[in-house]
């Protein structure tokens, strides 16, 4: 008789609900995965753009001030996965109807996809640094190529093999020996006392510097739900959510601010590398930084879904794996700022509606799980007019006066739009 090998395909969970046998993360899952998602070579990058307009200390006080903000922001928007158990554009159809979510679903990939091609493109220059032009010309394009394989492979395995396999295990305390080594070497500079005393040029307005800390967490919440909704109780996906994330995007953007500012270059890898054992520690941030790469790509493949439910998720995965290498060995990384920007744009003014929206329902007794599925509306043009208004004065405050800040008066605009409508219709 014959021998026959099975391999079993990982469970897929698309946009039906996880069944309550799978909500198995708790709380210290959630803040380990956030605290890993919280921290990577591109949050780094994003920390030295505070500075040289801001002072050192100024860039802790607003990396610390963004980070509950958006922390706090982005565990509110997990709160109907932890809950439900839907990802995050099934979380929306009940606010924004079936049709209405198509557009912020479309959004949300396209986000992903960037932010695919930027994890792919700053992992090959971190193993570029540390291993030398292997292939010459072609050395980037093969280091995309190798990190988007591995990628797609954990994108693949689906977040409960993630989190329990790969990254409580291996991946996180990596990232935590690296990113406390890097501290330690950065703030014993002899020099370092000065650094923190200097004031900034002035060239970037605070509040400005506030939404490209907030703009970070704010660019997860449109997928925290995919992650959340296996949370074994609701507090405990919160608490972790945010307590993760607040303690990791402080510190690196932080250190990123401070390592360009100690080091004099405002190269990120090549300012790790000059630090003693400096390659070693950007070797573990590079095996940590698969996993946002990882997120990009799994919640890409799960938005999708929310438009073309039938579409296997792995055909998926491999198709955003491809379109972002593609994009990481073509564009520049000279865009990220206006990318962060583009994205806090987008999507905190929708976070204000979904939270406002969230709160009112939850006053009236919740959602029924059928509120995201067949009793889900078409479309609820109020809440898009209440997001459309606030996008269009988050980019006229960001061009126009961007010393006033505009993460927090359009999130206020929009969720206010949502009270008063809800008000009158009671």
């Amino acid at each position: 008789m014959p021998l026959r090998l099975s391999i079993r395909a990982p469970p897929e969970w698309g946009v039906e609900p996880v069944p309550k046998e799978h909500r198995i993360l708790r709380g210290i899952d959630f803040f380990v995965l956030w605290s890993s998602l919280g921290v990577g070579l591109l949050v780094l990058v994003a920390g030295s753009l505070l500075v040289p307009g801001l002072g050192l200390l100024e860039a802790f006080l607003v990396a610390l001030a963004g980070s509950i903000i958006g922390s706090l922001m982005l565990a509110s928007a997990g709160l109907i996965g932890s809950r439900y158990g839907v990802p995050t554009m099934v979380s929306l159809r009940p606010i924004l109807g079936i049709k209405g979510s198509y557009l912020p679903t479309a959004l949300n990939v396209l986000q992903l996809v960037g932010w695919t091609a930027f994890e792919l493109m700053i992992m090959s220059q971190a193993a570029s640094s540390i291993f030398g032009q292997l292939l010459g010309e072609y050395t980037h394009a093969f280091w995309v190529i190798v990190f988007a394989a591995w990628c797609a492979g954990l994108a693949i395995g689906g977040p409960l093999v993630f989190v329990r396999k790969w990254l409580e295990r291996v991946a996180i305390w990596l990232v935590y020996f690296s990113a406390i080594w890097i501290t330690v070497q950065v703030f014993s500079s002899p020099h370092v006392w000065e650094v923190l005393a200097r004031p900034g040029d002035g060239s970037l307005p605070l509040l400005l510097a506030l939404d490209l800390v907030i703009a970070m967490p704010i660019s997860w919440w449109p997928l925290i739900s995919d992650y959340n909704r296996f949370s074994s109780t609701v507090k405990g996906g919160f608490t972790g959510t945010f307590l993760g994330y607040v303690v990791a995007n402080t510190w690196f953007y932080f250190l990123g601010a401070a390592l360009v500012s100690v080091m004099g270059i405002q190269d990120i890898i090549s300012s790790i590398a000059l630090l003693l054992l400096g390659n070693l520690a950007l070797l573990f941030i590079l095996v940590d930084e698969t996993d946002n790469c990882f997120a990009d790509i799994y919640s890409a493949a799960v938005s999708i879904q929310n438009i073309a439910p039938k579409i296997r998720q792995w055909k998926l995965v491999i198709a955003v794996t491809a379109i972002g290498a593609l994009l990481a060995i073509t564009i520049p990384l000279a865009q990220y700022e206006w990318f962060l920007l583009m994205i806090g744009g987008l999507f905190v003014p929708l976070l204000g509606v979904l939270v406002a929206d969230y709160f009112f329902s939850q006053r009236r007794g919740g959602f029924e799980i059928t509120s995201f599925y067949e009793n889900a509306p078409k479309i609820r043009l109020s809440c898009m007019i209440a997001w459309i208004v606030g996008v269009a004065l988050y980019f006229i405050i960001v061009n126009h006066c961007p010393s006033i800040g505009a993460s927090i008066p359009s999130f206020a605009l929009s969720a206010g739009l949502i009270a008063v409508m809800r008000m009158f219709k009671s």
